[in-house]
């Protein structure tokens, strides 16, 4: 596709610092947390093992009119079998005993979008325009720039069901689509006023599992983080960041937690970081942003030894909504993980879908078949409000 004759150019950046003022202004995405210079600039400084880009494409007036995040990772295969169905088990093992399924070696793989974050923050597109028309020559250029690369996979992250009337138009460029663990959605009410007003829209039953959590965690010290303490206290909450994420089923990437200097220093008080100590020791962490109208988790470190007995994670949970509600935000995103302990406080399942293609047409053919084996971690939704209290 001959961008010039369709009068759009896509202009590519290596480094957030060489897109002028001018360019952010004009595209008008910094209202949006995640497409704003000061994050990414805080993610591309502190995390050499990913290959950053930027894509701003123009229009015929040679005005930007929309903006791609890109990160290239070396993916390790292997890291998504857990994420696989018991028939991908059995057919791997029956593969490798005939020696025609070798071990999954690590890939380059382009993400457009956050490889650290639930949701939209690939790709931005400013009103007026034909989203369908620009997504397509958003990723065809990201193709064209990255032909020569030694990349293998391309995957476009993570649409809500309300964007899907545009975001399937990536199937005209040979993309499959899959779903995802959903993102845990909490509405707030806009009569909670205080966390005991939440509490009391909760059945007996959460209201009381709510208490005792809350009774437990008591004797933990929690403070809030400044950019002075984050540097002191980095080996203890990068140790039991580890802990959690090498628990986790699925990550696209290893979060070096240096980057929270610098989003505190671009971001203050919109950055939230906060440490959960006992007997004079950290034993768990949680991390957030504040994106216009809502909150944002990001993530949390715990000492799992200690975590049954103080009720840590279950905490963290509820400071989330004391910050959202003390802040007068109207939702809460609370990511992919835990998806049953989270409904259990209200938050609601928000299906996500992503976009994938191989870089070579034969080897693409077989994705949609190794697409089938994905499954989603099933969960029990927890309804745990005494009525329908969500009023936004």
């Amino acid at each position: 596709m001959s961008f010039q004759k369709n009068h759009h150019t896509p202009l590519f950046f290596s480094s957030v610092a060489e897109i002028s003022a001018s360019v952010w202004s004009e595209l008008g995405c910094s209202n949006n947390a995640y497409f704003h210079p000061d994050y990414l600039i805080s993610l591309e400084k502190n995390n050499p093992q990913i290959i950053f880009s930027y894509l701003v494409l123009l229009n015929k007036e040679k005005k930007p009119i929309a903006f791609a995040s890109i990160q290239i990772i070396d993916f390790p295969l292997d890291g998504i079998e857990n994420s696989l169905s018991k028939g991908f088990h059995q057919l791997k093992c029956f593969g490798r005993r005939l020696g025609v399924f070798p071990k999954l070696k690590p890939i380059k793989l382009l993400v457009c979008g956050n490889v650290f974050v639930s949701g939209e923050h690939g790709i931005f597109i400013k009103e007026k325009q034909n989203k369908q028309v620009v997504l397509k020559k958003v990723a065809n250029a990201i193709s064209s720039e990255t032909s020569s690369q030694d990349i293998s996979i391309y995957l476009i992250k993570d649409f809500i069901k309300e964007s899907l009337d545009i975001t399937n138009e990536l199937h005209d460029l040979n993309y499959y689509s899959f779903n995802v663990e959903p993102n845990m959605l909490l509405n707030l009410n806009e009569d909670w006023h205080s966390f005991q007003d939440y509490l009391d829209t909760m059945k007996t039953k959460f209201r009381v599992k709510a208490k005792r959590a809350l009774k437990l965690s008591s004797e933990l010290v929690i403070k809030d983080s400044s950019i002075e303490n984050i540097k002191t206290i980095l080996p203890e909450i990068t140790k039991l960041y580890k802990t959690v994420s090498d628990k986790a089923e699925f990550n696209l990437g290893e979060f070096n937690l240096e980057t929270y200097m610098s989003l505190k220093n671009k971001l203050g008080d919109n950055y939230i970081l906060k440490t959960y100590s006992y007997q004079n020791k950290v034993v768990g962490f949680m991390s957030g942003i504040v994106n216009g109208d809502s909150l944002d988790a990001h993530f949390v470190g715990i000492d799992y030894s200690l975590n049954k007995q103080l009720a840590i994670y279950q905490r963290m949970l509820y400071d989330y909504v004391q910050i959202a509600i003390n802040q007068k935000l109207i939702v809460i995103n609370f990511g992919r993980t835990a998806s049953e302990i989270k409904s259990s406080m209200g938050a609601i399942p928000q299906d996500l879908t992503c976009y994938i293609r191989h870089k070579k047409t034969i080897k693409n053919k077989f994705i949609k078949h190794f697409l089938s084996y994905i499954e989603t971690k099933p969960f029990k939704q927890q309804k745990p409000f005494k009525s329908k209290v969500l009023t936004k």
